[in-house]
C-alpha cells in the first residue's frame, strides 16, 4: 500500500512497529511449513476418531481456502479453519470479511449442535430516532455512510469465543496467515477493485476510506500494515485485545466526535451463545440459525410449507410460472411474519415455537392456492412488507475429517461497511445500525404495526437475515450451506435444498441452477439474477399471471458441503471467485 501524503495521518503509520510485522512473517512461515503442536489440553487425550474420508471447506477466496487447507495440515479442526479463515477475509476481502462487523456462526461439534450470535449491537447512546430530524423526516445517508452508521463490532469476540471453546490450535497459529497476508500482501483481482470504485463514489469526501484503500487496483500487491498490527497485537493479547487494548483505544478515538461507540461500548461487547433452532424435513435434521436472525424461522417455515403443499407441487416443472407462483404465495407469508414478529431476542420474546410449528404451518400452506391472483388481497401476519437488506455478506462453510462442521456467514452489512476505516489500526467498520428502522413507523401504510421490535435501542441487535444452516442424518452432518445475500438469503437456501432434495440434483447442478426471489414487498414482483436472467417465455409467463419481472444486480455466492456417505462434497457457487476444496 502507497503511504498518503495527508497531513492528518498519524506518524504511527509511517513508524511501523517491525519487530511485530517480522514477528507475523516469521509465525507464518513456521507454522506453513511445519505441523503445529495442538494445544496441551488436547495433547492430554486420545486421538479423536475420523468419520470422514476428508475435511473440506467451501470459501469465497482462495486464499481463505489455501488458510484452511494449512490450519487442517497443522492438525486443526473445523472451527479452528473457521477462525482463521474469518481473520484472513478480513485482510483479503475488505469488501465483506472483516473485524469490524458481525455475524452468525452454526456449529456441529462432538455430535451437538451450537449457534454463536456474534451480531453488532447499538451502542448505549443509540436513540430510536436518531435518524431522523425534528420534523420525522429522514436524515439521509446518515444510518449508512459514516461513524454514526456504525454499530459495535462482534466478530473478533465471536472468533475469540468459539476457538477457545472448541479448537485444537493455538490462538496465534490461527491467527498467522490472517498476519501473513497483512504484512506481505496479496495481488488484487479485478472484481476487487471494482467493488472498491463503486464503493468509493459513496465515501468520497465523507470519510478516510480512499487513505487505506484507493490502491486497491487489479495487479498491485497490496500490504496492509497497520491491520498486520492490529491483528499482531489480537494473537499476542487474546480476542479481547480488541475490546480493552489498544485496539479499542484505537476505535474509540476514531469515533470521538463523530460517531457513538465508545470504548465502554466495546468493553460490554460479548458474543452470545443461543440455541441453534431445529426442524425435521424429509428425513433430515435443520439445524440453523435463531433470532436475531430471521432467515433460520423464514427457512424453516418456507421447507415446511412446500412439503405440505406436495400435491399442489406434483407435476410442476423447477422454476416454471406455476412452481415460482406457489413459492411466491408461500414466501409472501414467510417475510409478513417476518416483519411482524421477529427481532432481538433479548428485547423482545418471539414466537418462535409458534412460527415453525407444523399446526400453524400447515394452516399457511392451506392458504396458498394455485389460482391465486397476485395482490389480490393484502397477505397478513398470521398470530394475529420486508424491508430491503443489503446483499454484500460473505459465508463460507466447513466440515473436518471427525465429523465436525462449521456454518458461518458474517458482514460489514454493505460494501466496505461505512467506509470509516479505524486509524492506525487499518481496518474498516460496519453500517450496520442501517438494519435497524431507521425512519419509525415507515412501513405503516404497508400495513405493519410492530416495526418497533427493530427499531434503534441502545444495545439492541439489528434484525438479519443470515441464515448459516447444517443438517444431520443420523446425527451425522450431511449438509453445511450459506450464503450473502440479504433478504435473498433465506430463499436462496431454500431453493437449493429442494433442487438436492426434491429434485434430485447433483451438488453442482443444485447449487449453478436459476433462482429467483419474491417477498411481500415490493408487491407481486418476482426478481431473478443475472447469471441466470429470465427467459422471454418465462417473463410473460409470470406477467400473464398478474406479476411483475425485474432484473437485480445480485447474483448469490452459496458455498456448500454436502457429505455422500463419508465423502464430503464441498461446491463453491460460479457466480462468484470461491474455491472449494477436500483436504485428505
Amino acid at each position: 500500500m502507497s503511504l498518503p501524503t495527508c497531513g492528518a495521518r498519524r506518524a504511527s503509520f509511517i513508524s511501523l512497529s517491525l519487530a511485530r510485522i517480522a514477528m507475523a512473517s516469521t509465525l507464518f512461515v513456521a507454522f506453513a511449513g511445519s505441523v503445529v503442536t495442538p494445544t496441551s489440553a488436547w495433547a492430554k487425550t486420545p486421538a479423536p476418531k475420523a468419520v470422514f474420508d476428508a475435511s473440506a471447506v467451501a470459501a469465497p477466496d482462495r486464499y481463505s481456502a489455501d488458510t484452511a487447507q494449512q490450519i487442517f495440515a497443522a492438525g486443526g479442526n473445523a472451527v479452528d479453519a473457521a477462525v482463521a479463515i474469518a481473520f484472513t477475509l478480513a485482510v483479503t476481502r475488505p469488501d465483506a470479511g472483516n473485524l469490524g462487523g458481525g455475524g452468525f456462526m452454526t456449529v456441529f461439534m462432538d455430535g451437538k449442535p451450537y449457534f454463536l450470535d456474534y451480531r453488532e449491537s447499538a451502542p448505549q447512546q443509540a436513540t430510536r430516532d436518531m435518524y431522523v430530524d425534528d420534523k420525522g423526516n429522514l436524515l439521509p445517508g446518515m444510518s449508512v455512510v459514516g461513524h454514526r452508521a456504525v454499530g459495535v463490532p462482534g466478530t473478533v469476540d465471536g472468533m475469540w469465543q468459539a476457538q477457545q471453546r472448541f479448537g485444537k490450535l493455538k490462538w496465534k497459529q490461527v491467527l498467522a496467515p490472517a498476519i501473513h497476508y497483512a504484512t506481505d500482501g496479496f495481488p488484487i483481482e479485478s472484481w476487487l477493485q471494482q467493488r472498491r470504485d463503486a464503493a468509493a463514489k459513496n465515501f468520497a469526501g465523507k470519510t478516510n476510506f480512499d487513505a487505506y484503500f484507493s490502491n486497491l487496483k487489479t495487479g498491485v500487491t497490496f500490504r496492509q500494515p497497520e491491520l498486520a498490527q492490529t491483528l499482531s497485537r489480537i494473537a499476542s493479547e487474546g480476542g479481547r485485545e480488541f475490546y480493552e487494548g489498544r485496539t479499542a483505544d484505537l476505535i474509540a478515538q476514531e469515533m470521538y466526535g463523530h460517531g457513538l461507540v465508545t470504548k465502554q461500548d466495546l468493553i460490554q461487547y460479548k458474543a452470545v451463545w443461543r440455541q441453534p433452532l431445529s426442524a425435521d424435513w424429509n428425513g433430515y435434521q435443520v439445524i440453523t440459525a435463531p433470532p436475531p436472525s430471521s432467515g433460520g424461522v423464514g427457512l424453516i417455515q418456507m421447507l415446511k410449507m412446500r412439503a405440505d403443499l406436495k400435491q399442489a407441487f406434483d407435476g410442476l416443472e423447477l422454476n416454471s410460472a406455476p412452481y415460482i407462483h406457489l413459492i411466491a404465495q408461500i414466501e409472501d407469508r414467510v417475510f409478513a411474519d417476518r416483519q411482524q414478529y421477529i427481532g432481538d431476542p433479548d428485547s423482545y420474546r418471539i414466537p418462535v415455537d409458534k412460527l415453525t410449528s407444523d399446526a400453524y404451518l400447515a394452516q399457511r400452506a392451506d392458504e396458498v392456492k394455485p389460482d391465486e391472483v397476485p395482490g389480490a388481497a393484502p397477505v397478513k401476519p398470521g398470530l394475529g412488507d420486508a424491508l430491503p437488506e443489503k446483499a454484500q455478506t460473505t459465508h463460507f462453510s466447513v466440515v473436518d475429517k471427525w465429523g465436525n462442521a462449521v456454518s458461518n456467514t458474517y458482514t460489514l452489512n454493505g460494501d466496505f461497511g461505512s467506509g470509516v476505516v479505524v486509524d492506525s489500526a487499518g481496518f474498516l467498520l460496519n453500517d450496520a445500525m442501517d438494519d435497524f428502522v431507521t425512519k419509525p413507523g415507515s412501513d405503516k401504510a404497508a400495513g405493519a404495526n410492530s416495526d418497533d421490535l427493530n427499531t434503534v435501542a441502545a444495545g439492541r441487535r439489528p434484525l438479519s437475515s443470515m441464515t448459516p444452516t447444517l443438517m444431520l442424518k443420523d446425527n451425522k452432518v450431511a449438509l453445511v450451506i450459506g450464503t450473502p445475500g440479504g433478504s435473498r438469503i433465506l430463499t436462496s437456501i431454500f431453493q437449493v435444498m429442494t433442487n438436492l432434495y426434491d429434485f434430485n440434483m447433483s451438488p453442482a447442478d443444485a447449487v449453478a441452477a436459476m433462482r429467483f426471489h419474491h417477498q411481500l414487498l415490493p408487491q407481486k414482483t418476482i426478481y431473478f439474477e443475472p447469471y441466470h436472467p429470465v427467459t422471454a417465455e418465462l417473463a410473460d409467463q409470470l406477467k400473464a399471471k398478474g406479476y411483475t419481472v425485474e432484473a437485480q444486480s445480485f447474483n448469490g455466492d452459496v458455498q456448500m458441503i454436502r457429505i455422500d456417505g463419508t465423502t464430503p462434497q464441498p461446491i463453491s457457487d460460479p457466480r462468484g471467485v470461491g474455491v472449494a476444496r477436500v483436504v485428505r
